[in-house]
């Protein structure tokens, strides 16, 4: 059972680097591209939207957000053509997102200005 894990987590890398390939090559649609460079994105950014130290929520998005967007791009993206991109990727190392990075920070700080904008009391200024 430990193999396949292995296995899966091999896959999984794989496909998040063909997704960046496809996300690039202009052969890929618009909308493909579009999905492929959000989850290859976020899929490589050094830092998660919903972090690893909360428990269990913390590695939901490594263990379902980023497979089930992996597996939206690739029905979206032709499947010749995927086959190409996943060839391509075999053969590189993984790289790091920081347009990823850049937009999950921009989400946290968004999110803790609308909270302190929430609680900040009316007036106090």
């Amino acid at each position: 059972m430990l193999e396949r894990a292995k296995q899966w987590a091999r896959l999984l890398k794989r496909d998040v680097l063909a997704l960046w390939i496809a996300a690039r090559d202009s052969r890929t649609p618009w909308y493909a591209k579009l999905a492929a460079g959000a989850v290859a994105a976020y899929a490589l950014s050094p830092i998660d939207l919903i972090p690893d130290f909360i428990p269990i929520l913390g590695y939901l998005d490594d263990l379902l957000i980023v497979p089930l967007g992996i597996l939206l791009v690739v029905k979206l993206i032709p499947p010749g053509l995927m086959a190409e991109y996943r060839a391509m990727a075999a053969g590189q190392a993984k790289q790091a997102s920081y347009g990823g990075m850049a937009a999950i920070l921009a989400i946290w700080i968004g999110a803790g200005a609308a909270l302190l904008w929430w609680l900040w009391p009316a007036g106090s200024f």
